[in-house]
């Protein structure tokens, strides 16, 4: 009788209350298992055999059991339970881990380590606006740290609480329509809401705003079903069809801020020229300034009947970045979706998505396209039905102009299928030891190549690494690298030596340390070295003016109240 010689992955919720439940990705009872290829793949790179994967690791199945002491003084409690009424303040230690981890790396090892750092001393609730200012000037007033969260989906370190203090959690109540303008096309929000929330209120404008069509915000990042609007807003966001709609910076045209120093509200004009743009100075600023409570966001017609998906393969790396800064360059439209993947991430993801197949691996073979040196390119393009479709004969023009070969629409659904699922497979792949992180940056074009190759080479310094890397967001004069690594690793201080050295050679190359990801406290060391003093000095300026009892997400984000010893 045959056996089967699947690795046990975990297909079970985690238990409500354990370790998992925190680091687990995603819904508690949604997985996606890495496929027979992709495990094959896994055991060649770090040498492991089917012995390797009979038993997973440690799986944080436990539960948390947990009972710190809480250092807020009993009548600050007091107050705060009185302003926020019945469960508006958590004080038990599971809620309080929960708010202070998010989904970055460090925190993930933590948890599976059970190790429980910089919680907040309670985790509040507020449930408008006026709650929160409320909250701010209490805290201003008593010096008590205080940090915002949203969905916590944070890969920087943004939600740890160094300080103690409390941790604002925006989305139990402030997720909200505010309003919304047919004819301007916009709609404001509480920070609060999540991704499908919001996309399904648009989609569906003419039932729940009597609106003549439907609409879409065009903002999907890979995280878009678990992060909230103000978590895009506040750490410079970006969706994976930014190449057509924007990054959130180009999306928001107005906020609401609470800060120690006062509310802080933009008028939401579609242009002005007067003076320095405050909302560019609010986005990116992850809490450091004041808390974000709304924000207004221009959106778009709706209109995926007219989508049209691309994909085409290249003979090398060099020629397809070429092809792609072409694309970008030929005022022909945008694409919405474009991403390009390097040899290495072409040949997994051939791996992951099920295209990789006999017959089509001899019909790449007879156009040259061979394994570790061809590239993907998939996309869509959207907008009216005439422009999407002379967007995609722009892209294939000059595509096979660069040797390209037009693949099926295969590739591209398949992507689409997985898009919001593939971070399922990093849980499966730690309870073996295996690790998958990634880091982002942004480049100019004659740039590219030479960030692409040093940065790889310090990656594949590590013997047995995988190092993936794709562009997937991309303008006229650039675009970012996306770099996805997987190695053997669950010690600590050698993932965060390992880490460092990668950002070191990002900003040692040039790039821009992030694109989209922001900078919470785990970039931030590196952050003045790349802007300059007289940069960070005005940011601090800023700090010192909106939060000058400096209680608004202390501890090192942004880098704005490190020492000098704690910078790169």
């Amino acid at each position: 009788m045959k056996t089967d010689s699947r690795p046990p992955w975990i297909h079970e919720a985690p238990p409500p209350g354990s370790w998992r439940s925190l680091f687990k990705w995603g819904a508690p009872g949604e997985f996606k298992h890495p496929n027979a290829r992709l495990l094959d793949l896994m055991k060649r790179t770090f040498a492991m055999e089917d012995a390797d994967f009979r038993a997973p690791g440690r799986t944080g199945t436990g539960p948390v059991d947990l009972d710190p002491p809480c250092a807020l003084p009993s009548a600050d409690l007091a107050a705060f339970r009185s302003l926020l009424g019945e469960g508006g303040v958590a004080t038990d230690g599971l809620s309080r881990l929960r708010a202070a981890a998010g989904k970055t790396m460090l925190d993930l090892m933590r948890l599976r380590e059970g190790l429980d750092e910089n919680l907040p001393d309670a985790v509040l609730f507020p449930r408008n606006r006026h709650d929160v200012a409320r909250i701010v000037a209490r805290c201003a007033d008593r010096g008590i740290a205080l940090t915002a969260r949203g969905g916590g989906t944070s890969v920087t370190r943004g939600l740890e609480c160094p300080r103690g203090g409390v941790s604002l959690d925006l989305t139990r109540h402030m997720h909200k329509v505010v309003a919304f303008s047919e004819a301007d096309q916009t709609i404001t929000v509480e920070a609060g809401m999540y991704g499908p929330e919001l996309e399904k209120l648009l989609n569906g404008a003419p039932e729940h705003f009597g609106a003549s069509r439907p609409y879409t915000c065009g903002h999907f990042p890979q995280s878009f079903e678990f992060s909230t609007v103000g978590g895009w807003a506040v750490t410079r966001g970006a969706g994976q069809n930014s190449t057509y709609y924007g990054k959130i910076e180009d999306l928001v045209l107005a906020q609401e801020c609470v800060t120690p120093s006062g509310v802080l509200r933009t008028a939401g004009h579609p242009a002005a020229a007067t003076g320095p743009d405050l909302d560019q100075l609010l986005l990116g600023s992850e809490g450091v300034f004041g808390i974000v409570t709304e924000v207004t966001l221009r959106v778009f017609r709706s209109m995926p009947e007219n989508r049209r998906r691309f994909g085409y393969m290249f003979p090398d790396w060099p020629g397809a970045c070429r092809a792609a800064r072409e694309i970008l360059q030929a005022e022909a439209g945008f694409p919405s979706v474009f991403r390009l993947s390097d040899p290495e991430e072409t040949d997994v993801a051939l791996k992951l998505y099920g295209v990789e197949r006999p017959a089509i691996e001899a019909l790449l073979g007879l156009w040259g396209l061979r394994p570790g040196r061809r590239c993907l390119l998939l996309g869509t393009a959207d907008g009216a039905k005439g422009y999407a479709r002379n967007v995609r004969k722009a892209v294939g023009r000059i595509a096979r102009r660069f040797g390209a070969l037009p693949t099926t629409g295969l590739v591209t659904r398949a992507w689409e299928h997985g898009r919001f699922r593939d971070p399922y497979l990093r849980d499966d792949l730690q309870d073996f030891g295996i690790l998958t992180d990634t880091l982002e940056c942004s480049v100019t074009w004659d740039a590219l190549e030479r960030v692409h190759r040093e940065v790889r080479a310090y990656c594949k310094a590590r013997p047995g690494t995988v190092c993936m890397t794709h562009m997937s967001h991309c303008y006229p004069q650039g675009a970012n690298l996306y770099f996805i690594f997987i190695t053997r690793m669950d010690a600590i201080p050698d993932y965060l030596a390992y880490q460092a050295g990668i950002l070191d050679t990002i900003r040692a190359q040039g790039a821009a340390l992030s694109h989209h990801h922001g900078i919470g406290r785990m970039t931030a060391p590196w952050l003045e070295g790349q802007l300059g003093r007289a940069h960070m000095d005005l940011l601090r300026a800023v700090k010192r003016h909106c939060d000058p009892g400096g209680i608004l997400n202390p501890g090192g984000t942004l880098g704005l109240d490190l020492p000098e010893a704690g910078r790169r």
